[in-house]
């Protein structure tokens, strides 16, 4: 039967990304209202302080609702390409950027969440809210828009912004929602993206 994910990456962090920042707990509690409504049946969460203060915050809008610490929402680099599957354009620039990332087992952890987070369900209707980082949601996406691996490089999520995929047994995962902050006020939009970026 069809899967609602709902994925949204943690408000926004202090400068040594201890837990939240003030406008990160607003960004939580505003999202978790946004949710109120929507039947979800756990709110999984990563293990840094940033991911489960955030769900604790959305967790408290929804109070019927458990939360579940799991290691495959965590903060990790996904997939690492080769150069040979980069655009000659681009390459350069990327595999700069990922060197600055220990090599810490991400692919079983992206594995682990693919088997744990998407595809139809078994029975009923399910909806599960996954408070995450922007790496594995960009992987997330990346996987149900079916586009080459390395793809996830360059897709960013704003704090708080909410993604939802559909995963039905009868078609292809379709991307409902991404990045939407309609629940955030304009002063909350954004966090996380440098300022090129807030359009």
């Amino acid at each position: 039967m069809t899967r609602y994910l709902y994925l949204t990456r943690h408000g926004e962090a202090t400068p040594d990304e201890s837990g939240l920042t003030e406008n990160g707990r607003r960004q939580a509690t505003l999202l978790g209202e946004r949710l109120r409504d929507v039947p979800l049946a756990a709110v999984h969460h990563g293990p840094l302080p940033r991911a489960a203060e955030t769900a604790a915050l959305i967790g408290k809008q929804l109070p019927d609702v458990p939360l579940r610490l799991s290691e495959a929402a965590g903060d990790y680099v996904p997939y690492r390409p080769g150069a040979d599957e980069l655009p000659p354009e681009h390459a350069g620039r990327y595999l700069a950027f990922l060197e600055q990332f220990p090599a810490d087992g991400g692919d079983e952890l992206a594995a682990r969440a693919m088997d744990a987070f998407t595809g139809p369900v078994a029975e009923g209707t399910g909806h599960e809210l996954v408070v995450t980082h922007n790496f594995l949601i960009g992987w997330l996406v990346r996987a149900a828009l079916d586009a080459p691996e390395w793809r996830w490089l360059g897709l960013n999520h704003a704090n708080a912004a909410l993604t939802v995929i559909r995963y039905s047994p009868d078609r292809p995962a379709s991307v409902l929602y991404y990045n939407d902050m309609g629940h955030l006020p304009a002063d909350l939009r954004w966090t996380g993206f440098p300022p090129d970026q807030r359009v």
